[in-house]
């Protein structure tokens, strides 16, 4: 993982779903539910730890299965953010938030789908609570992130520094300890009918780390210069406030939101590092839903938010590439890009659930159904309908991503290779080379087109080749939006 930033299978599984026969896969339409399973499919290949009897990507192995006996805690588990083999909490956290955001919106009808998305929510959510061993101590990367950046192995050969970094009372990081709170409360909402006792648990921890996070307030820094806040902790405490406020109900938490609603700000990216517009859309749900005008300010800076990314909109500020992808900065913009438009969707819904006419953009006016076929033309992009003629899912149609920035991708299976590959000879032999990946990573959203709508395949480019989980959860919600519509 690189500073903002973001990291393949030969086995070939077959997709079935009831939503899939009612999609072509024409130029301007896809098959949205294979995508889907696809994008959840991904977060097996990420997998840390001890795999289970089913796991279904067959190129990856356990690993790091000593992670936390330094200090005689078990910290297994969880997923490697990107292509490296680094477990960073904070992002591990956003991503979970979203996989459940997407969990509680569009609830599939295709119960396998849904079950496999919850076992990928689940596998993170265990970590985090294994990570929060006392009230105020949570583990939030485990891993040299500059040791392992200097090498090239499978997670299964990892080598490498498996130092621990915590926070605590008098060592606090308010922003992984709140976004650990929105995760497990978001996720406590998922499976609140499928799994009562652990969603009681989910939500026992988030109610604890959400005090720590809020009575010890300090920005984190430890996993600088990798994941480094630049938004301050004021978006995570909101967003952590907004979604305990949504699984609990208690007046407790909006009481929070409404007393800090100077804290809320107008902004154009949702990111792992900026969650304002996440909590700003949860509110505005409430606004209408209750008629709770106490929050109009939240539902007013969402509305900003729509009005940035809108083409047409008299206050745009998120350009498109010439191709029409939103183009917020070259740096993985895809996870930008992916952000936006499950907001998109999600804000259209709200919209369309509440039966307001739209919102008003300066001159001009959008409507819930306009709002919704923009964010269906960022999806549409991503999975083929651009200048390239390319997808940027891996295994998703004809063309996509070869050569991805990952190191368990882009080196042969411990299956197929059983020698260990050493730091040096993994970058000598592997990294360095021109061959596609050997393993097909699956469902991996890479880091995307520059500003031009060029991609050019490059393993060493990490930028624009390179997936995270976080870019590929809120495409999951995305898709989840296009097939619930349908």
């Amino acid at each position: 993982m690189r500073p903002m930033v973001m990291e393949e299978d030969q086995t070939q599984i077959t997709w079935s779903s009831s939503a899939a026969a009612n999609n072509t896969s024409s130029s301007s339409s896809y098959d949205y539910a294979d995508a889907l399973e696809k994008a959840i499919l991904f977060f097996e290949g990420q997998r840390s730890g001890k795999l289970p009897s089913n796991q279904r990507v067959t190129w990856r192995g356990d690993s790091a299965l000593s992670d936390g006996k330094s200090q005689n805690v078990d910290l297994t588990g969880g997923y490697y953010d990107a292509g490296d083999n680094v477990k960073f909490g904070w992002p591990m956290s956003f991503t979970v938030s979203l996989l459940s955001w997407a969990d509680i919106e569009y609830q599939t009808d295709e119960k396998q789908t849904r079950q496999n998305l919850q076992t990928a929510i689940r596998w993170a959510t265990d970590f985090i609570i294994k990570a929060h061993t006392s009230q105020t101590t949570l583990f939030t990367q485990i891993g040299d992130a500059n040791a392992d950046h200097q090498c090239w192995e499978r997670p299964e050969d990892m080598d490498t520094p498996r130092t621990l970094y915590k926070i605590d009372a008098s060592s606090p990081g308010t922003e992984p300890a709140a976004d650990s709170a929105a995760a497990l409360a978001a996720a406590s909402i998922a499976f609140k009918t499928t799994d009562p006792a652990y969603s009681s648990t989910l939500l026992t921890h988030s109610k604890s780390l959400f005090d720590f996070a809020d009575k010890h307030r300090g920005s984190y820094s430890l996993s600088c210069p990798f994941y480094c806040s630049y938004s301050g902790y004021q978006d995570e405490l909101l967003w952590a406030a907004s979604w305990l406020y949504k699984a609990t109900g208690e007046s407790e938490y909006l009481n929070y939101i409404t007393s800090n609603q100077g804290w809320s700000q107008a902004v154009t990216e949702f990111s792992w590092d900026n969650k304002f517009v996440g909590a700003q859309t949860i509110l505005t749900q409430e606004f209408y839903g209750e008629k709770k005008d106490n929050l109009a300010k939240f539902k007013s800076d969402a509305e900003s938010f729509v009005c940035a990314m809108m083409p047409g909109s008299s206050s745009q500020q998120i350009k498109t590439t010439p191709g029409g992808l939103l183009y917020t900065r070259d740096s993985s913009n895809l996870q930008y890009t992916t952000g936006s438009t499950m907001v998109l969707f999600i804000f259209s819904k709200i919209l369309s659930r509440n039966n307001i006419g739209g919102i008003q953009c300066g001159s001009a006016h959008f409507t819930a159904t306009q709002i919704r076929a923009f964010a269906k033309t960022q999806v549409d992009y991503i999975l083929g309908k651009n200048p390239m003629n390319m997808s940027y899912m891996v295994g998703f149609g004809d063309k996509y991503p070869k050569k991805l920035h990952h190191r368990g991708s882009s080196i042969p299976s411990i299956k197929v290779l059983q020698a260990k590959v050493g730091c040096n000879e993994g970058m000598s032999n592997y990294y360095n080379s021109p061959n596609p990946n050997p393993n097909t990573h699956v469902g991996a959203i890479v880091g995307g087109p520059d500003s031009n709508d060029h991609f050019s395949d490059e393993r060493s480019d990490y930028s624009h080749s390179e997936p995270t989980t976080y870019m590929n959860a809120a495409f999951v919600g995305s898709l989840a939006a296009l097939l619930a519509h349908e």
